[in-house]
């Protein structure tokens, strides 16, 4: 099993389209072979701060779903249009 944590800094006002976004994609990433689970958190101290935990059945999966070109399309997107800053991505093996 393989947890991927990904935090996000939005653009103050956007993150309802964020949000939005989000739950299109975790609509996709339930079609895909290895994904377990997914879930959003907001920090409560910053509205635009953002914590996305991943569950993947292996690093292989979650490496396959963030190569995908829908992935990429959604980075790019984010990156022009949502995201304050650059995210940051940490995996945890277990």
């Amino acid at each position: 099993m393989v947890t991927v944590g990904m935090n996000y800094k939005v653009i103050p006002g956007k993150e309802q389209t964020f949000e939005g976004a989000f739950k299109k994609v975790v609509e996709l990433m339930r079609t895909l072979e290895g994904h377990a689970k997914t879930n959003m958190y907001r920090d409560i101290d910053d509205a635009q701060t953002y914590l996305i935990v991943s569950e993947w059945d292996s690093e292989e999966a979650y490496k396959g779903f963030i190569n995908s070109e829908k992935f990429g399309d959604v980075v790019d997107w984010g990156k022009e249009h949502i995201l304050a800053g650059r995210p940051s991505h940490n995996m945890y093996k277990t």
